[in-house]
């Protein structure tokens, strides 16, 4: 067996072992199912209820891979903006940081205040919430631009923009990768954030409607769902980054094979 394969049965036997110890604990301590239900509960709800949930897992995973997207275009767009200008990152930067450090959850009623409740404001709680770490990776890497290198290939004749293509851009990619697995997680946070205040649809809403109706196992099993969903985004792009980065991975890095 070889290293990785090690690694992977002890993150699998972790896995199955805090569930299982969560089973017994609750047996053992006689918990009530509306304090905490036992892992067993939680996979019979999920596969009697999935019928009902598939479409709310739908609009979820749509608002967020929306919302990321429009955040991840304008984080580079801004990554690269606040990267190459000096004038850029003194005006821009503390704006971004001051922006970034307000709570999400205060700008859902705006959102709602400005398109309604519904899809809208899900999509664009998910772009605003993952738009800095992205930007702060792609000036980061940017700034690992050797400025010696910088003048040699401007002796050569290279113009600003080249020096960007071929150089700036190829040492921002494991800088970007690690931003992507990062605002992935923090999109599903955003749109699942507005579901529960501004909307009928969505998993977010089906644990706000579960909750109020004191159906714990459905939460879990909410909970549950937004965690498998957020590991396979993350290795998805894991596997992207291996392919792209190989030579800036780990090995340990969780990814498809």
């Amino acid at each position: 067996m070889t290293e990785k394969q090690r690694i992977r049965l002890w993150s699998f036997s972790m896995i199955v072992g805090f569930f299982l110890m969560w089973e017994v604990l609750c047996i053992v301590l006689n918990v009530s199912d509306l304090v905490l239900p036992r892992p067993s509960e939680i996979i019979v709800t999920l596969w009697t209820k999935f019928p009902i949930l598939w479409p709310h897992i739908l609009q979820t995973l749509y608002s967020t891979l929306v919302g990321f997207s429009l955040g991840v275009m304008i984080g580079v767009s801004l990554g690269v903006l606040v990267g190459t200008s000096k004038v850029a990152y003194a005006v821009a930067y503390p704006l971004l940081v001051g922006f970034s450090s307000i709570p999400k959850v205060a700008v859902v009623p705006i959102f709602v205040l400005w398109f309604g409740s519904g899809t809208t404001p899900a999509i664009l709680t998910a772009m605003v919430i993952c738009v800095f770490p992205i930007v702060v990776n792609i000036a980061t890497g940017l700034a690992t631009t050797e400025p010696d290198l910088e003048d040699v290939l401007k002796t050569l004749g290279a113009s600003k923009s080249e020096i960007l293509w071929n150089v700036g851009l190829p040492r921002t990619m494991p800088y970007f990768f690690a931003s992507l697995k990062v605002a992935i997680t923090l999109s599903f946070v955003g749109a699942v954030l507005s579901e529960t205040v501004a909307s009928n649809r969505g998993i977010g809403n089906v644990m706000m409607t579960a909750s109020s109706n004191f159906q714990v196992s459905l939460v879990f099993a909410g909970l549950i769902i937004l965690a498998v969903l957020g590991v396979v985004l993350y290795a998805l792009f894991s596997l992207l980054e291996r392919r792209v980065t190989g030579w800036a991975t780990r090995d340990t890095e969780i990814a498809i094979t």
